[in-house]
């Protein structure tokens, strides 16, 4: 079975996803920018949400993790909870 890590940064805007990816395409660390700002519990481990598989997560999150690009930030993509930026750390087939 398929299985994906994967971070991310979980914020109210659309506007400050664009913010925070800016700042990250410049040269901030996911890490650092997660632990400052993003909404969810998962901040405190720089956004690290671990390893899970197909399924696990609300499906438009579950689209980008599981068909994008591992080791580029994605995003903003708006699910019921918010914008996320995602990174893929790993995934194997």
């Amino acid at each position: 079975m398929a299985t994906a890590s994967a971070r991310h940064i979980l914020v109210d805007s659309e506007e400050e996803c664009h913010s925070l990816k800016a700042q990250i395409e410049a040269g901030s660390d996911f890490v650092d920018v997660a632990k400052e700002h993003s909404k969810c519990p998962s901040s405190g481990r720089g956004g690290d949400l671990g390893t899970f598989g197909p399924g696990q997560m609300v499906k438009e999150f579950n689209d980008v993790v599981f068909s994008d690009v591992v080791g580029v930030v994605h995003g903003p993509v708006q699910t019921q909870f918010g914008y996320h930026l995602i990174e893929v750390t790993e995934r194997s087939e």
